[in-house]
């Protein structure tokens, strides 16, 4: 399990689907992926590569980790350590962080990569999912928002 500065937080594994875990499980798979939660907020972090091949492995991962969220979240999706990211990655980032904000969740991506931010500025995401360089960091903006 991951460990974040804000000591209060305890966080515990999400359970994700049986079909998502075979998925993340398959020896051919690029994606790697971990998904806790305490309270409110859940935490994907997502490591390897993101492309075609498995994005729908990546679509179902948002999905669920959004689902296990509760208002006000946030959900944190922390890309940094992925190797690589499609386009298509990015366009199920924006789909998911649009859901999550008509239930009243706000999506936070963390990557400390430039080219990620320049991006989500190119695809018009900059406002729907807003950037942290770290998970520490999009907490702290989460709770200091409440």
């Amino acid at each position: 399990m991951s460990t974040y500065a804000l000591a209060e937080q305890s966080f515990n594994h999400v359970m994700l689907s049986g079909r998502l875990i075979s998925e993340l499980a398959q020896s051919h798979s690029t994606l790697r992926a971990t998904t806790e939660r305490s309270g409110s907020i859940v935490i994907v972090s997502a490591g390897g590569e993101l492309d075609a091949s498995n994005e729908a492995t990546w679509r179902r991962l948002l999905s669920e980790a959004a689902a296990a969220a509760d208002r006000p979240g946030p959900l944190v999706i922390d890309v940094s350590g992925l190797d690589f990211i499609a386009c298509c990655a990015y366009a199920a980032l924006g789909e998911e962080a649009e859901r999550c904000r008509g239930r009243g969740i706000e999506m936070r991506l963390v990557s400390n990569q430039p080219a990620v931010a320049r991006i989500v500025a190119a695809c018009g995401l900059r406002e729907l999912l807003p950037i942290d360089e770290s998970v520490d960091a999009a907490l702290s903006m989460w709770t200091l928002a409440d």
